[in-house]
């Protein structure tokens, strides 16, 4: 079993943390870390989910804020263009009114 990564606990600040399953709710806790985490809680979710999930996840993610949405775009080398999250702010511009 691989050990848990360690992530701020600012970032689940609104669910149980402690008792938080890092294996069923991997979409949510990856896009959790790319949405309020710092580089090294980025660090540590690649390493514990491995490169090709985190850019499975994120990819298909409904949102990411934009900044962090180019973050993202950076950290798994893919064209913003590609991301779910993207083509919908695109398609629905008046929802995310930056």
């Amino acid at each position: 079993m691989k050990e848990k990564p360690i992530f701020d606990n600012r970032i689940f600040w609104d669910v149980d943390f402690e008792n938080l399953d890092y294996d069923k709710k991997y979409k949510f806790v990856i896009e959790r870390v790319f949405e309020r985490g710092d580089v090294p809680d980025i660090r540590n979710c690649r390493r514990y989910y491995g490169d090709d999930l985190v850019r499975e996840v994120l990819l298909n993610a409904k949102f990411l804020p934009e900044m962090r949405m180019y973050l993202a775009a950076a950290v798994i080398d893919r064209p913003i263009e590609e991301f779910r999250c993207y083509k919908l702010r695109q398609s629905n511009p008046e929802l995310f009114p930056y």
